[in-house]
């Protein structure tokens, strides 16, 4: 793969600011890309039809279609693990096979959907009750994909709620754990405990201390009423007090970053009722399809990967934001930087040589209108170029107050807008002339210009429905998928994780006082002290 081709061609076309190029009245159009009702417009950076044909070419050079057939055919493309990635599976009606080694793995996709659908029927109606009577609140214990993925669309979806309230627990810090549970009814409360292996010290621990909470107040005996797991280690949550009818369980070609399809998106079920939750995974389904059929120039998961490439590998952009100009998407941002950073900041070819060229950027953002208040200030004046990534929504879910969604869409679009056009020393001059005059009017107005010609793309979308969030989940999971295999890394593994998770184990019993620090570096060593000296 020619790297310092795409650099030559990308910082070449740098040298025409991006407003230059809407001299070409096709300009918007001709960079854009339509799936569905969805609109993608990359026309506000400095791609040219040039950069855009070598990067077209360098996806035919790395086989991506080749690639994508493999991963949706069920082979091991996750090669450190020698597993399948089939994540699509979870959100395919049915209608066609999904195999792994040779085996339809939809049967048991679908039995699972079902068996959640039944379960979470009972919960909303009543049916199946808690030790108070019918369930009030859901208590979704997990970390990782196992936590970002349901809290991010439980909150974005919001306005479908119409079951019982969702709530959260990730961090270890007891603090977490206590504020949940502080206004809750533990007598009404129902409790799915969120881990593969059903081993995650955080979410074990977790789990531990809210059995403890309800079982003060029901007993022990009862407790067990008010548990679900989702795991595929049924002999762990038998021994937890789960019986096998309240086991969830889901396969190994289906990671953590990538499980809100399945059970793990149980509470958002739970919170929107199975209906809404299969328009979510018809959403997801539809991209799939996009992704397996369009061509490349008109392939949104494609285009949106070659823009990442193009900023990041080819212009050298450490960083993106994210910023969704939409509140209930407030968790996106968290949960983008997870998929692509756990999936793509790898530093080791599939093959186990060092990487020719960077790696996936820094995923950071919040949503707009907060961030203009905020970190924008660096984005529009600082000295590094940050690509932004915005989505908005044309209608909001609050009729009463269409007006504040009108200038919640008129922000979005003046931001990109603003990081195109700049203001350059002469206007800015003219604006400031009335106010001050001579050495004192140019050192003000260069406190006011804006550089400009700073790179962003727009993801446009009718409003947020389940359907809608579904498109966007899986248009960024393709993106990765497209990024990671023309860096030539494998995306589906997280080996990065592991050492510090490791060192966590050995040091949990130094900083109990059961082992001394001997053998720890001085620094650890010396901060290890300074937690005896103050924890009390």
């Amino acid at each position: 793969m020619n790297w310092d081709r795409l650099g030559k061609a990308a910082h070449k076309a740098a040298e025409t600011p991006i407003i230059e190029r809407f001299v070409d009245p096709n300009r918007a159009r001709e960079f854009a890309v339509e799936a569905g009702d969805l609109l993608f417009d990359y026309s506000k950076t400095s791609m040219d039809e040039a950069g855009r044909s070598l990067l077209l070419e360098m996806f035919d050079e790395a086989a991506i279609p080749l690639r994508r057939q493999a991963m949706f055919g069920g082979e091991s493309i996750n090669e450190t693990e020698r597993r399948a990635v089939l994540h699509t599976a979870l959100r395919n009606p049915g209608a066609a096979p999904a195999m792994v080694d040779g085996q339809d793995v939809m049967p048991g996709v679908l039995g699972t959907l079902g068996r959640m659908e039944t379960f979470v029927e009972g919960v909303r109606d009543g049916s199946i009750r808690v030790t108070g009577g019918k369930v009030t609140d859901v208590i979704n214990i997990g970390i990782g994909g196992s936590d970002l993925g349901p809290a991010m669309a439980a909150l974005a979806l919001a306005p479908y709620h119409d079951g019982p309230r969702c709530h959260f627990v990730s961090n270890v810090d007891a603090a977490h754990v206590n504020d949940i549970l502080l206004p809750l009814r533990p007598e009404t409360a129902l409790v799915i405990v969120a881990s593969k292996t059903f081993t995650t010290i955080e979410t074990m621990t977790n789990a531990d201390t809210v059995r403890k909470w309800i079982g003060e107040s029901v007993g022990d005996v009862d407790s067990g009423s008010h548990f679900v797991a989702l795991s595929s280690a049924e002999d762990r949550a038998s021994a937890f007090g789960i019986g096998p009818e309240r086991v969830f369980g889901f396969e190994d070609w289906v990671g953590g970053r990538y499980s809100v399809w399945g059970p793990i998106g149980l509470s958002l079920m739970i919170a929107i009722g199975p209906e809404a939750f299969r328009s979510f995974l018809s959403g997801g389904h539809a991209m799939d399809m996009h992704f397996q059929a369009a061509p490349p120039l008109q392939n949104m998961p494609v285009m949106l990967a070659l823009t990442g490439l193009w900023h990041n590998q080819g212009l050298g952009y450490a960083t993106r934001a994210i910023l969704p100009y939409e509140q209930r998407m407030s968790r996106l941002p968290a949960y983008l930087q997870q998929l692509e950073m756990e999936s793509n900041g790898k530093g080791v070819s599939m093959n186990g040589s060092e990487l020719p060229v960077h790696s996936g950027p820094v995923v950071w953002g919040e949503p707009g209108t907060n961030g203009q208040h905020a970190f924008f200030q660096l984005i529009h004046q600082g000295t590094r170029v940050v690509p932004c990534e915005f989505m908005i929504g044309a209608a909001g879910h609050e009729d009463a107050l269409a007006h504040q969604h009108r200038l919640l869409v008129a922000n979005c679009l003046a931001q990109s807008e603003a990081l195109m056009r700049g203001r350059t020393l002469s206007e800015a001059t003219a604006m400031l002339a009335d106010s001050f005059s001579g050495e004192e009017l140019e050192r003000q107005a260069r406190h006011r210009v804006f550089p400009g010609n700073r790179p962003s793309t727009t993801l446009a979308y009718p409003s947020l429905t389940p359907f809608v969030l579904g498109q966007i989940l899986a248009l960024y999971e393709h993106r990765v998928f497209v990024e990671g295999a023309m860096i030539g890394i494998n995306s589906f593994d997280q080996w990065g994780v592991e050492l510090g998770k490791a060192l966590a184990r050995d040091l949990e019993p130094v900083v109990s006082g059961e082992a001394d620090a001997g053998g720890k570096d001085a620094s650890t060593a010396q901060l290890v002290s300074f937690v005896h000296r103050h924890a009390g």
